[in-house]
Order: structure tokens, then C-alpha cells, then sequence
């Protein structure tokens, strides 16, 4: 498991408008797109190179493509990267506020401290 590269994916999908109605509307084939077209150039690797840190192991994988927040969440995907990209895909579903709670009370039976976030 990389944290890293997990993180990666929830930030650089988050950063873009027309990546994040993609990943709302794809999430599995997006997961599977970025993973194999984009997670070595993004990090800058070599072509051809191939390791498991650029890979998501199957746990992330499923967690990713199911939208589980809070299995990434306890994986140690940062909390504001979680957030941030899934108020963007889930918000307009919602009452003013509304997902925001429910992601507050879909994480409510995590205590601190938080699952690890560093990279």
C-alpha cells in the first residue's frame, strides 16, 4: 500500500473540473485510467518503470472505485483530500451542508488520533 500514490489520486483528480465528473461518473474505469496512464507520469518515473508504490493495492483499488471514504480514511488518505474531492462529486446531491454531515456521521466511529496521514 502506498499512501502516497493514494493521496496523489484524490488530489490530482480533485484539482481537475472535468477528471472529477469522470471519476463521479466512472469511478472504477477512472481508477483503472489513472492508475495505468497516469500514476508513473505524474510521479515522474521513467517509461517502463513498474513497482508496486505505483500501483494501489486491492483494498485501495475497491475503496477508490465504491467511492468508501471512510475505508480511505482509515487506509490513511488525508482527511482534507478526502473531503475536498468528495464534497465536489457529492455536494449538489445534497441539502446546503447536507453532505458534509454525512461524511462527519459516516466517519463518526473514528477517535483520535486519526489513522495515520503521513506519506
Amino acid at each position: 500500500m502506498s499512501k502516497y500514490l493514494l493521496n496523489k489520486f484524490l488530489y490530482t483528480i480533485d484539482r481537475d473540473p472535468d477528471l472529477v465528473e469522470r471519476y463521479r461518473e466512472d469511478p472504477r474505469g477512472t481508477v483503472a485510467w489513472w492508475e495505468r496512464e497516469q500514476a508513473g507520469r505524474i510521479l515522474n518515473c521513467i517509461d517502463g518503470e513498474s513497482s508496486t508504490w505505483l500501483r494501489f493495492d486491492d483494498a485501495e483499488r475497491e475503496a477508490l472505485a465504491t467511492h468508501d471514504y471512510p475505508a480511505l480514511f482509515d487506509m490513511g488518505a488525508h482527511p482534507f483530500l478526502t473531503l475536498t474531492l468528495f464534497i465536489g462529486l457529492f455536494e449538489r446531491d445534497y441539502e446546503p451542508m447536507g453532505f458534509q454531515t454525512e461524511y462527519a456521521r459516516r466517519l463518526s466511529h473514528v477517535t483520535m488520533p486519526y489513522p495515520d496521514i503521513t506519506t
